[in-house]
């Protein structure tokens, strides 16, 4: 019993350290994860369930090395905003591995990526051609930015010198089965409309939709359980043992 309200009791003390020094430390820890900030939270972490579970020892050690990790992790945070090169060393800086439409083997190999991985993350982009690629650059948190081919390049109201409104957000109506009545109130329309909509689709009940949203253009988007798909696809680069 002692043992279990000792734990309870650091947990409290963990959670609530890890709380306030996860605040201090910034959101760029979450939005530009580095393999470097990667570490760290996983340290950190660590440090964190010891302080909880580690009954053998006292707890101050513990809640002493996390708050040193965080100040550093804060620390280190400070010094990448004022210095440049300490940036350059901490993070990384980006590699080009496609430039001119032409993949650059050496920046690839550098950057420790395979082909493979760069189909990827060209697909993640909604790219499934290379052709349509003039510049691929591999950043310090591991994403991909694509710069398109001039004439593959959409076209936008912009360049095209129209003037368009603001349509609005989509809004969700069912979710894994589950009807959102807010929602559904949210956009002047009831249940029996619903239905109507989802009749019209060959559903008759709502526990049979994963998904139903309302866009803002008027059109209801429906993705049921069954799709009625017998094999996707496979776009895997080997057949591999499963």
């Amino acid at each position: 019993m002692n043992e279990g309200l000792v734990v309870v009791v650091r947990s409290v003390i963990g959670f609530f350290s890890l709380l306030i020094f996860t605040r201090i430390i910034g959101k760029e820890q979450i939005s530009q994860l580095t393999f470097f900030d990667y570490v760290l939270g996983i340290t950190i972490g660590s440090i964190a369930a010891s302080l909880t579970t580690d009954l053998s020892s006292r707890a101050w050690p513990h809640w002493v090395g996390l708050l040193v990790w965080a100040a550093l992790g804060y620390l280190m945070e400070v010094i990448t905003l004022k210095w440049r090169y300490a940036a350059k060393v901490l993070e990384g800086e980006p590699d080009i591995i496609i430039m001119n439409g032409k993949i650059l083997e050496k920046s690839l190999k550098k950057a420790k990526y395979r082909a493979s991985d760069i189909l990827e993350l060209l697909r993640n982009q909604g790219i499934f051609n290379l052709n349509e690629v003039s510049y691929a650059i591999i950043e310090s948190n591991g994403k991909l930015s694509v710069l398109k081919k001039p004439e593959n390049q959409p076209l936008t109201p912009k360049t095209m010198n129209i003037q368009v409104k603001d349509e609005g957000m989509s809004i969700e109506l069912i979710y894994d089965g589950i009807l959102f009545t807010e929602n559904l109130t949210q956009i002047s329309k009831n249940k029996a409309w619903l239905m109507e909509q989802l009749k019209a689709e060959g559903i008759n009940d709502i526990s049979e939709v994963f998904l139903a949203v309302f866009n803002p253009d008027g059109t209801l988007y429906v993705d049921k359980y069954d799709d009625h798909i017998q094999k996707p696809i496979d776009v895997g680069d080997y057949k591999g043992p499963f």
